[in-house]
């Protein structure tokens, strides 16, 4: 498993709307691209316009695949709303929560 970790700013008059748009997307990503695990968001409690979304995905391999054939257009209304300041990857060594 891999983490997918998104930094974004977005201002505070485009929040509500970023998020739906989030869960739109995530959910459609999650349900249509194999490999795809779902995502969370967060919220920084200093800085309310600092947003992380973090997704899941089975391999490193999948996400590449997304990427690369230009299904990240899918996240073309997300850019709209907020800026992407940046992409890091992790691989999940474990995970406790429920």
């Amino acid at each position: 498993m891999i983490r997918i970790i998104y930094h974004w700013n977005v201002a505070p008059e485009k929040l509500e709307l970023f998020v739906e748009t989030w869960k739109a997307t995530t959910n459609k990503i999650h349900k249509e691209v194999k490999g795809a695990r779902g995502s969370f968001m967060l919220q920084s409690d200093n800085d309310p316009t600092a947003i992380k979304t973090i997704a899941r995905w089975d391999s490193l391999d999948y996400w590449k695949k997304f990427w690369h054939e230009g299904n990240h257009s899918q996240m073309g209304s997300m850019h709209d709303l907020g800026e992407r300041v940046s992409v890091e990857i992790f691989r999940e060594i474990d995970d406790f929560t429920s």
